[in-house]
């Protein structure tokens, strides 16, 4: 494995084992993952809230089981925010999206391997561009993989903003019409989903950032002064890991431009 950038705040979210397992609930309130029995998983979720997110999946692939969440949620975090090299960068989803998918096959009831698969493909869809995506029939993959996560755990949130963003994107790039009819995406579906994924997880500012790009997307310009007021809120957020400060951190940058 290449060395991946270093997270640029390092040191500033110290976590072990004992002070995640504390903070559990809180961390990982959007995606409702199980506290984990296995000491070393728990270790390895250390690495990941504290920044070390190489580490946290390198930990994570070899401990297999419960460790390939901790894996592909590092590695999904690190390629979205900090890979700067396009084709590494969608490398990464791919793995992601293949590890995942051999996990939900082995573990179907596992709602976060059907939504890191989900993740994985959207991102890699958007890398790729969205229409060629869906030309390729990965659009019912992820709303497929989406729908499920939320079926086994409904007060998944991440989920929820996903399956939303997803129905926004489509109906953004061939129109209301072709996204109802080929790819079932529905402005009133996206907006309520992410309205759910706001109530289920009020404090996370990539729920705000993703409501604010869907609502332009969905609803045009006359929402745009209601969008910054979401960038607004996420950049004002307190973040409490790693994670937590690159959603803050890009919300800020997104102010800037």
């Amino acid at each position: 494995m290449a060395k991946w950038t270093a997270f640029p705040h390092t040191g500033d979210y110290p976590f072990d084992a004992t002070s995640v397992k504390k903070h559990w609930s809180r961390l990982h309130a959007g995606d409702q993952e199980p506290l984990p029995k296995d000491a070393k998983v728990l270790e390895a979720w250390a690495l990941f809230h504290s920044g070390e997110f190489q580490k946290a999946a390198e930990a994570g692939i070899k401990l297999g089981g419960d460790g390939l969440t901790v894996a592909n949620k590092a590695t999904s975090i690190y390629a979205n925010y900090l890979e700067k090299k396009e084709k590494t960068k969608l490398e990464l989803f791919m793995e992601v999206a293949e590890r995942a998918g051999a996990q939900a096959a082995a573990d179907p009831k596992n709602a976060n391997a059907w939504y890191w698969q989900a993740y994985a493909l959207g991102r890699y869809s958007q890398g790729i561009s969205v229409a060629k995506a869906l030309a390729q029939g990965l659009g019912g993959k992820v709303k497929d993989a989406l729908e499920k996560a939320i079926k086994l755990q409904p007060k998944h949130a991440d989920a929820h903003i996903a399956l939303a963003a997803f129905h926004a994107e489509v109906i953004d790039k061939v129109g209301a019409l072709i996204g109802g009819m080929t790819y079932g995406a529905k402005k009133d579906t996206g907006l309520k989903l992410f309205q759910e994924a706001i109530k289920l997880n009020p404090g996370s500012a990539i729920a705000m950032v993703e409501y604010a790009n869907g609502l332009v997307m969905l609803e045009g310009d006359k929402k745009m002064k209601e969008a910054t007021k979401l960038y607004e809120q996420a950049a004002a957020a307190k973040p409490m890991d790693a994670m937590e400060r690159l959603d803050v951190d890009m919300a800020k940058a997104e102010l800037e431009d």
